[in-house]
Order: C-alpha cells, then structure tokens, then sequence
C-alpha cells in the first residue's frame, strides 16, 4: 500500500509540473499576442501590462526549475519520466525567452507610437503574416507538448521553415523602404526589430516540438534535418 501510495504521489507531481508548464505557455501565448496588438493599434497601457507580465513569467520559470530539480533529487525518475522532466525544463527556458521576445516587442510599439509613425509606412502589415503564423505554432507547440503528440510537434518543426522565409522578405521590403524614403528608416528599423523578434519566437516553438519528440522517440533531433527525413520515409 506503501508503495501505491507513493507511486501515486509521483505521478501526481509530474502530471503538476507539466500543468505549471502549460500554464506558463497561456501566460506567454497571451503576451505574445497582446504584444502584437499594441503594435497594431498602439496601446500603451497594454504594452505596459505585457512588460509587466514579464515579471511573472520569470517568477514560474524559476518556480519550475527549483521543483523540476527537486523532484529529480528526491524521485530520481528513470526511462520515459526522466525524458519528460528535462524536456520540461527545457521548455520552461524556451518560454522564459519568448516571453522576452514579446515584451521587446511590447516596448518597441509603446515607443513607436509615443514618437509617431511617418507616413507611408504600414508597420502592421510587414508583419501580419508572420505574426498570425508564429502565433499559431507557438499555439500548436504547447498543444503538442501537452498531449505528447509526435506527429503535431514533427508538422511544427518543418513550418519553421516557412517562418524563417517570411524574415527574409521583410528584410527585403524594409530595406526598400529605407531606400526609397529615408524618413521612414528610424520606423522601418523597429518594424525590423519586431520582426526578428516574432522570427525568434518560432525558433522557441519550433524547439518546444522537438522536446515532444525527444521524450516519445528517445532521440535529441536538435541541429539534424528530421522533418526532411519524415518526409522520405512517408514516400
């Protein structure tokens, strides 16, 4: 009974630390989103409140780790619980970062606004795209670590491809644009910014994934071309 008991209380405590996970995912996935808003629309009080939110991300990742590293200490959890534990906490640090990345994005919008966008120059739509498809991998990232599924999270590293293919046409078009009027360089280099830093919040997604497939496979896939191999071995 003992024994029951225990094995119970564990699984209790890592079904608890992937929901703190998840929690902290919904936390950073909403001030992603908020943060592009402000970009859209200019709200500095909401700008503020992403910048704000930054502060609580960081408190759960510390939170997190310290639990994370206990439960390894005091379970010293074997096999397929272990892989799940350290891509936990690898994950932490990836959303830890994105929430990084959002609130420079927050405070880049706040500043825009507060010295005025020049004419001509449609901040928004340079990143529209790019915005709408990090935000759904970021989405899908969690939803794939949270269900273990292999087959979403292998879609997910492939589509980092096409998030990196869409900064390189903003990079193109904000050159043009400093080119053509140079009144708009100090806002297209923002625009820029922000970009790059939507670009590094799908690199995290993309690393979210390839922890799911670390704890179902086995395998670190980090710095190979799995996607490229899943697609020859379904031909």
């Amino acid at each position: 009974m003992a024994g029951e008991h225990s094995s119970k209380q564990y699984d209790q405590d890592l079904e608890a630390i992937r929901s703190k996970m998840l929690q902290m995912g919904g936390l950073v996935e909403t001030q992603f989103q908020d943060a592009i808003t402000c970009f859209r629309n200019g709200d500095v009080e909401r700008a503020e409140r992403v910048i704000r939110t930054d502060e609580d991300v960081n408190r759960l990742e510390v939170a997190l780790d310290d639990t994370c590293s206990h439960l390894i200490v005091k379970r010293q959890p074997a096999a397929n619980d272990l892989r799940s534990v350290m891509a936990t906490i690898k994950a932490i640090t990836d959303l830890e970062r994105i929430g990084d990345e959002a609130t420079k994005i927050a405070r880049t919008a706040k500043n825009m606004h507060e010295r005025g966008i020049p004419a001509g120059l449609n901040h928004y739509d340079i990143v529209r795209a790019i915005a709408a498809n990090t935000g759904d991998m970021l989405h899908d990232a969690l939803d794939a670590f949270a269900r273990f599924d292999k087959t979403l999270a292998a879609g997910l590293i492939a589509r980092d491809k096409l998030i990196d293919q869409e900064f390189a046409l903003i990079l193109r078009s904000t050159i043009t644009f400093m080119m053509e009027d140079p009144r708009t360089i100090s806002a297209a280099l923002d625009t820029l910014w922000v970009a790059k830093a939507i670009e590094r919040i799908g690199d995290h997604a993309k690393n979210i994934a390839e922890y799911v497939i670390y704890v179902v496979e086995g395998k670190d896939i980090r710095h190979t071309d799995y996607a490229s191999r899943q697609e020859e071995g379904q031909q």
